[in-house]
């Protein structure tokens, strides 16, 4: 394997890896064929450029660039993404910021850069919360954000815990959980990631510095109503959950469209049992909901919820909803961003309404992002891209802020 290659080669690779015949796209959940298969890879190329490759407890991988003599890795600076992607996904959310850290290690060896403190590429796992619910999972729980006992409980659509799940995949559930030495070694870290939005296109721009994460979201909806029969059942009689859901679907909508600026989707539904001729017994929805307002999201929701209770005693039907995880407003390390900016001067500053690994660690570490021009402006879906210049762009700019950082 050669020890060189650029972004765009190193994404060629993994194109065949965890297509989705039936979506269309790619779906990698994790501890999926398909993800430990792309960790392996990443692994492949970051031993052949002498990386020393670490798991840690919570079955992150650290590729280690070392300096020589220095004795630990305090004050190092990170870089990286995740390799998982939502179901039917694009090649690029995720893969991009790796394949981008491994390119840019190239990049700083061609320049003769000599650190003077360690630097480390990341790979997070579960960062779309695809399997088990939560988003950036991985960073959650390394950052303590999130309780090592609710995440071994966690199941997936067939009733897989993310314990059992762990196991067989070959990492041990016992042991994940907050990582305080790891975190206090870290000085920044900064996530490069293909736009999820539209403003470099608007902007004409290759690559962007992250402002602010907006904040999001996720609620599990579960109506409970009576199964019966489509045919035998009179409409007076029944309480149908479907009808708790579409009410619910409506409302989310309803709400947010009159909040400016706000999000809300309803991408998941699960009717039981699920027959044509079934009326349902029970529906499982899930609320992504979104805005710069915490307290805009919370309404919205609280709003939502107030219907669907309405909804649900007029049909005779039992509603629980379930906050999964919330993430507040985020605001990039000011200071981190600065230094940055001094070596991009010319790329503009995004807010962005997408969730990141940067984001969960910010309220632990110094962190920042960059963009990098999504031509559809698409993302989660296949339609999602990126040119092959900006993507060279996109790694000669993580590489001169990574020169910057590890230089001083």
């Amino acid at each position: 394997m050669s020890t060189h290659a650029d972004a765009n080669a190193l994404l060629a690779e993994i194109e065949g890896i965890g297509v989705d015949h039936d979506r269309g796209g790619y779906s990698r959940p994790v501890f999926s064929p398909a993800e430990l298969e792309l960790r392996r890879w990443f692994e492949s190329h970051a031993t052949a450029r002498g990386l020393n490759v670490e798991t840690d407890g919570n079955g992150i991988l650290w590729a280690w660039w070392d300096v020589p003599d220095a004795g630990d890795r305090r004050g190092a600076i990170v870089t990286g993404s995740h390799l998982d992607s939502v179901p039917g996904g694009g090649n690029f959310d995720g893969p991009l910021g790796v394949a981008s850290a491994l390119a840019a290690v190239d990049v700083l060896r061609d320049r003769g850069i000599e650190p003077v403190r360690p630097l480390a590429v990341a790979v997070f796992p579960e960062e779309e919360g695809s399997r088990f619910g939560i988003a950036c999972l991985g960073s959650r729980l390394l950052a303590g954000a999130v309780d090592p006992d609710r995440v071994r409980a966690l199941t997936d659509e067939s009733g897989r815990s993310f314990a059992d799940a762990a196991s067989d995949a070959g990492f041990d559930p016992s042991i994940i959980g907050a990582d305080a030495d790891r975190l206090a070694g870290i000085a920044a870290f900064v996530e490069l990631h293909v736009e999820q939005g539209r403003g470099l296109i608007d902007l004409d721009q290759p690559v962007a510095l992250a402002g602010a994460i907006i904040a999001h979201g996720r609620w599990h909806v579960r109506i409970e109503g009576r199964g019966d029969h489509a045919g035998a059942t009179r409409m007076a009689d029944r309480q149908d959950p479907v009808v708790v859901a579409a009410e619910t679907i409506r409302s989310l909508r309803v709400h947010t469209l009159v909040v400016d600026d706000a999000r809300g989707t309803v991408g998941r539904v699960k009717v039981t049992p699920g027959g044509t001729n079934v009326i349902a017994s029970s529906v499982d929805l899930w609320m992504d909901v979104r805005h710069h307002s915490e307290e805009a999201v919370r309404r919205i929701v609280s709003e939502v919820t107030a219907g669907t209770e309405r909804a649900a005693d007029a049909e005779g039907c039992v509603v629980t909803v379930t906050e999964q995880s919330f993430s507040p407003t985020v605001s990039f390390d000011p200071a981190l961003r600065d230094r940055m900016q001094s070596v991009l001067p010319h790329a503009p500053v995004l807010d962005t309404g997408a969730g990141h690994d940067a984001g969960v660690l910010a309220a632990v570490i110094p962190t920042g992002m960059l963009f990098v021009r999504n031509p559809t402006g698409a993302s989660h879906t296949p339609a999602e891209t990126a040119g092959p210049e900006d993507i060279t762009a996109g790694v000669d700019a993580l590489a001169d802020v990574l020169t910057h950082l590890l230089t001083r």
